[in-house]
């Protein structure tokens, strides 16, 4: 796992965070993100979300643009799931980027968007997209992303605010 547990305050309305290249140690896993009102003691807040993904095999055979069902959440505490079945295969893995508004409002939920793109483990180019919010009125202030299962073998993630 990789968590934020400082920086996330009322200086910037927006965060922003970039990954890159993040690789996973196994095979077809989940690339996913929870949130945390605590300082990082639990990764829990409810959340609500929607999910679709745009995908193409290498061989051009296959494309699709997909409302994923399964990968929404409808008042949730697990993790909002990213990227689902990246691979390990040494040329794969997954980039992109999750902004989260205001998460220093004690008003209003907390709303985020990712847009990413993966290397699915079947050999497809697959774009995903995610929105949804954290449905709390306490502040956001830590953030972890994790693989489902195994370690992040590598990787690179950014964190940016935002006026």
């Amino acid at each position: 796992t990789i968590d934020f547990t400082s920086n996330i305050d009322s200086t910037y309305d927006v965060y922003c965070f970039k990954f890159y290249d993040c690789h996973p140690q196994n095979d077809n896993v989940d690339f996913q993100v929870n949130f945390s009102t605590d300082g990082g003691s639990n990764y829990n807040v409810t959340k609500t979300s929607s999910f679709f993904a745009a995908y193409q095999n290498e061989s051009g055979s296959a494309t699709s643009l997909t409302y994923a069902s399964d990968n929404d959440l409808a008042q949730s505490t697990g993790f909002q799931m990213l990227n689902d079945g990246v691979g390990n295969g040494n040329d794969e893995s997954c980039v992109g980027t999750l902004k989260l508004y205001n998460p220093s409002s004690t008003t209003f939920v907390k709303h985020y968007i990712a847009t990413s793109h993966r290397y699915y483990y079947l050999d497809y180019a697959i774009v995903d997209y995610v929105a949804g919010y954290c449905n709390t009125t306490s502040a956001v202030n830590s953030v972890r992303f994790k693989f489902e299962s195994g370690n992040i073998d590598s990787g690179v993630i950014k964190l940016y605010g935002i006026s």
